[in-house]
Formats: C-alpha cells, structure tokens, sequence
C-alpha cells in the first residue's frame, strides 16, 4: 500500500517513537518498571536529594501526576525522603532502589545500542542531535 504520510517528518518520527517505546517497555517490564519509573531512577540516582518538582520540571510531568509515581517508587521500597529545609524533601534512592537503577540502566543501554544499530553508521551522530532539536528548542 502506499503511504501518503511517510514522507511527513512528524509521522515518521511518532512511528519511530511509537514502535521503540513499545519494545523497551516490554524489556523494562521484566523487572517490573515503567519507563517512566527507570528515568526517575536514572534522575534521582544522578541526582540525590533532587525535587520531586526539580524531576518533573526535567520530565516535563505535573505535579499532580508526579505524586502518584513517587509514591509507587517509595511503596515499592525504591526511594526515601530526606528533609532538605523546612517544607522541601530530596529524594534519593534506598539499596534496593540502586540496584533497579542498575538492572534498568542496563537494559537501557542495550535497547540503545540495538536501536542505535538499525540506524546506517553515517547517520548515527546525527540522530542525537537532531532528535533534541526537536524538543530542547521547542
């Protein structure tokens, strides 16, 4: 069939976007996270004591959605707060949370790399770039 959308950059990119995130959610799920639970221990992991406002202006999440993420990661024994100052709390990850942050990172990077490989060499150091021009311009 012919499709008249292809040669649409936004289409494409959906698709793209559509088709990979639906493959690493499979992989992540096998340790039993979202991928918005992996990028929130990734952040918090990079980050100790970090926001729950500071992560969801990085994730571009509500606060009202963030409440509810946080609370599944700290339930699940992943996170703890720390009392910064009088009304503010840093987030940092327990043992247990660590070490999903590893076996997510890993998962991460492999998925990366394979993406990475479906892309021709001489392509490949442009993906990045133009894929965050897209977003951090916007």
């Amino acid at each position: 069939m012919h499709d008249p959308l292809s040669h649409y950059p936004g289409y494409s990119l959906r698709r793209a976007a559509n088709a990979t995130a639906a493959e690493l959610a499979a992989r992540l799920s096998d340790i039993g996270l979202k991928q918005v639970d992996a990028s929130l221990l990734l952040l918090i992991g990079a980050n100790p004591d970090v926001t729950a406002s500071a992560l969801g202006r990085e994730l571009d999440i509500q606060r009202a959605n963030m409440v509810p993420l946080l609370k599944r990661l700290e339930d699940g024994g992943l996170i703890d707060r720390n009392p910064l100052d009088g009304k503010s709390q840093g987030l940092v990850l327990t043992a247990d949370g660590e070490d999903r942050r590893k076996e997510a990172l890993a998962i991460i990077e492999a998925f990366e790399s394979a993406l990475l490989a479906r892309i021709p060499a001489d392509h490949r150091h442009h993906l990045l770039p133009a894929l965050q021009a897209l977003w951090r311009n916007a």
